[in-house]
């Protein structure tokens, strides 16, 4: 059996680095196969802005390792864990400021979707050249994300597939005055505190209508609500029933969310980085 203790390198502890003003990146290397490791620690040995702080050859390893050594980047393998982005959405909870790279082959269209939204910033296959991953980290590291060009495409159609959904015509649900009063609320941006003392109820009832809405619409959020609002013109017909003063509002929501970025393939399979909701 395994140690649950991280594993640091060359017997200097990685907390001795300053953690303001540092000159190098600090990873993390989680992956079950010992000679991966090494052999990353001696790509990485030849950079001078690169410092492996820590190693880890399971899940326990990983999460201990990220808390107890800042960490610029964790290069993560995904068969390290049987439930990769449930992992990976557990490693972020514990290191917020942590970027991930998931290692692996034959990463599909499905995860590689999934591991995007839970906040993984990079993916590369286990074959990459030494100097496109010396390249990765640090563009990973500069805020960027890294993707070859078949990722790039499966983002494009997810979200091209998303926004086809929301402008398709569908039966329209029938929704309560009380719920028409809070999508109007929530299409000019107000918050639900705000729309509670409109319609004098709690900001608690408020987010189980909004549950409810969601589940009717088939939509996930504030800023897809609007958009469907807008494209079905969902409030055209309940004027009387609205927050305010009784007229159709402007969808501003829309325009105060941040827009959805369409990402854009280029060379070396890197790709700008695609904004989670």
């Amino acid at each position: 059996m395994s140690s649950e203790k991280p594993k640091t390198t060359n017997g200097n502890p990685p907390s001795d680095a300053p953690e303001h003003g540092h000159e190098f990146i600090r990873v993390v290397v989680a992956d079950s196969e010992a000679i991966f490791r090494v052999g990353i620690r001696k790509i990485f040995a030849l950079e001078d802005d690169i410092r492996v702080v820590a190693q880890a050859e399971n899940i326990a390893q990983t999460v201990a390792s990220v808390q107890k050594f800042p960490t610029d980047v964790l290069l993560f393998e995904i068969t390290l864990s049987n439930a990769a982005g449930e992992a990976i959405s557990e490693i972020l909870e514990k290191s917020p400021k942590t970027r991930i790279i998931v290692v692996g082959n034959d990463i599909g269209e499905h995860d590689t979707c999934d591991l995007l939204r839970r906040g993984v910033t990079g993916i590369l296959s286990r074959s990459v050249s030494p100097d496109l991953l010396v390249r990765c980290i640090r563009k990973v590291h500069a805020g960027e994300t890294w993707l070859d060009n078949r990722g790039v495409n499966w983002v494009l159609e997810a979200y091209r597939a998303q926004a086809a959904q929301l402008m398709a015509p569908r039966n329209q649900p029938r929704l309560s005055d009380k719920e028409l009063q809070i999508i109007s609320g929530v299409t000019q941006g107000m918050k639900n505190k705000d729309i509670a003392q409109e319609i004098g109820t709690t900001e608690q009832v408020v987010k189980n209508y909004l549950r409810k809405v969601y589940d009717k619409l088939g939509v996930s959020d504030r800023l897809e609500l609007a958009l469907y609002c807008m494209h079905h013109r969902l409030l055209e017909k309940a004027r009387g029933n609205l927050i305010g003063t009784g007229e159709q509002p402007k969808p501003v929501a829309v325009a105060q969310a941040q827009a959805i970025p369409v990402p854009t393939g280029t060379d070396a399979g890197k790709s700008t980085p695609p904004t989670q909701r």
